[in-house]
């Protein structure tokens, strides 16, 4: 139930003695996140961080889908050569590369994709000199 301010006593103290009520009450300790730094007070000021915050947190990104599929192609090739077996590196360019291929086809939004599939076994290559 809400409390409607009395006639006659000004805002302020109405407000000020609805929040030393709470406190008394313990209202603001069972918060979440309650006695822990608010996130971000060390960055400088940015109008825009709620935006990026529920950006990162819906895992949405902001670069064109050409760019994001050469970031992932490069991860990919890195994760490849650090993979545990060949099988599995076999198995993270294979993908990696259908996906390019499905691009190449239908080009996505953005700048020039300028990427081709991997030579796998060029790659696997790579991989073994690395770990010899």
């Amino acid at each position: 139930m809400t409390e409607r301010k009395p006639a006659g006593v000004s805002f302020d103290s109405w407000v000020d003695r609805q929040i030393h009520e709470a406190e008394q009450r313990g209202d603001f300790s069972r918060l979440p996140g309650f006695g822990k730094p608010l996130p971000g007070l060390d960055r400088p000021y940015d109008e825009d961080w709620w935006i990026k915050a529920k950006m990162q947190r819906e895992g949405v990104s902001v670069l064109p889908p050409s760019l994001v599929l050469r970031k992932e192609a490069e991860d990919a090739r890195e994760d490849a050569v650090g993979a545990a077996s060949e099988a599995e590196a076999r198995s993270i360019l294979t993908e990696v590369n259908e996906r390019i291929r499905a691009a190449l086809r239908r080009p996505p939004q953005g700048p020039p994709l300028k990427l081709r599939p991997f030579d796998v076994e060029a790659v696997l290559a790579e991989r073994r000199t690395r770990r010899a």
